[in-house]
């Protein structure tokens, strides 16, 4: 595919200005100007499915003009936009209405705390915090998990890459296996019930175990219900907080509001961020149990904490989507209609791959890194814009916006199984 010289000329400069830490604008070369729902256009005129949603910040689409209409309305009346941590009409709305449509429908009761902006920076203050109540240091989490790039969350994070670019020793944290790490056979839940209750495993006890329900970054890898349920009576057993790092799944992700819902937990802090606001604006928080809210006033602040815009489109996207059961069953549908298309692309080639995933969070795994590169790139080519995940980079990772319309749902997958097709004949012919 030619590249329009202006184009062209547009991303040279990129190279010459931006840091080589850039990624994203590497894998999708292209200059994107305007976007709308689940297409994004480009400045030379292609139109790009997007099954990337901002890597889960985009659960509602780009530029959701019911969300765009409360924020425009907000920034008309000149109403305060950043007041630190001072009290606003804004952010008293916000808890109001998380309180009363998501919360105690859910039987959940919760303080929030507003931290940076980033899923990092509040994964940061939830250890921060779990230390702080127990008095203990270390941390459990799991294989292939991944929870920021700062240092305190990439120490619980797995991945070697984004560990060793830290370039410091990274301690705290104690790693166990996920479910399934060791295949179905093993339970390995009672591999970690096992190692804490052992005086001399020389695995201290924890101040926290952190857990995603479905590992995004790690290569959507599912955790089962009894899994979850043992891992929080394991926490509970130890005196260490359970914490579910919904930065990524949460927010209707899995079909649910909460990822952790379907099985019926009850963590002590819940981290959100990513489709929080509703509209890609950064906003982050943490849910804490009252008994474990043992912050001193200032004792953990920031400047950007709780941006009154982001908390407005954040209550519109509540408003919007969550006052009934409606959004939720839609989203399960589809996504059990687009695990029902990739089952069957899987099952054309025999066991050669495998699809995993809860509500519109999928992945594809293509087993080797090679096929997985080489069918993003031939989507990117034919207008899909998919990212990979998992240890090599081998997973195919689905995010398509939760509002997406069944016709361009369609026509997406169309173009990866297209693609999908290109890439094994090219693997297959050398």
């Amino acid at each position: 595919m030619a590249v329009k010289p202006s184009t062209m000329r547009t991303l040279e400069a990129l190279e010459a200005l931006e840091s080589n830490v850039r990624s994203y604008s590497r894998s999708f070369p292209a200059v994107f100007s305007r976007a709308r729902g689940s297409i994004m256009l480009t400045d030379d005129g292609r139109k790009l499915i997007d099954f990337l949603s901002g890597a889960g910040a985009l659960n509602y689409g780009h530029n959701n003009h019911e969300i765009k209409a409360a924020l425009t309305r907000y920034l008309a009346s000149d109403a305060v936009v950043h007041g630190l941590d001072m009290a606003t009409p804004a952010k008293l709305e916000f808890m109001e209405t998380f309180s009363s449509v998501i919360l105690r429908e859910r039987n959940l009761q919760y303080r929030f705390q507003f931290t940076g902006p980033t899923g990092a920076n509040a994964i940061e203050a939830a250890l921060k915090l779990s230390r702080k109540v127990t008095g203990r240091q270390n941390v459990i989490s799991f294989t292939r998990g991944y929870h920021g790039m700062s240092l305190g969350a990439i120490a619980a994070s797995g991945n070697r890459f984004y560990r060793v670019g830290s370039s410091v020793s990274l301690s705290g944290a104690t790693f166990m296996p996920y479910d399934g790490y060791f295949g179905l056979a093993v339970d390995t839940a009672n591999f970690v019930r096992n190692v804490l209750m052992d005086e001399s495993s020389g695995v201290d006890y924890p101040a926290a175990i952190l857990v995603e329900t479905v590992q995004g970054e790690g290569g959507i890898n599912v955790a089962g219900r009894e899994w979850l349920q043992s891992i929080q009576d394991i926490a509970r057993s130890v005196g260490a907080l359970f914490i579910v790092d919904d930065i990524q799944m949460g927010c209707g992700r899995t079909g649910e509001f909460f990822s952790f819902e379907f099985a019926g937990l009850s963590p002590d802090i819940v981290v959100l961020s990513k489709s929080l606001s509703g509209f890609g604006l950064p906003l982050s928080m943490l849910l804490i149990k009252e008994e474990f809210d043992s912050w001193q006033p200032g004792e953990h602040t920031g400047t950007f904490r709780g941006n009154n815009l982001a908390l407005v489109s954040a209550t519109a996207a509540i408003d919007l989507y969550w006052r009934t059961q409606t959004f939720s069953q839609g989203v399960q549908r589809m996504g059990k209609l687009m695990r029902r298309r990739l089952d069957a692309v899987a099952s054309q080639h025999g066991n050669s791959f495998a699809v995993r995933g809860r509500g519109l969070a999928l992945g594809f795994d293509c087993q080797m890194a090679e096929i997985a590169e080489i069918t993003t790139r031939k989507a990117f080519e034919k207008g899909l814009l998919v990212e990979r995940c998992g240890p090599h980079d081998q997973v195919i990772k689905f995010l398509p916006a939760l509002t997406i319309d069944l016709e361009t749902l369609h026509e997406g997958l169309q173009i990866f199984e297209d693609s999908l097709a290109e890439a094994l004949k090219s693997t297959r012919s050398r």
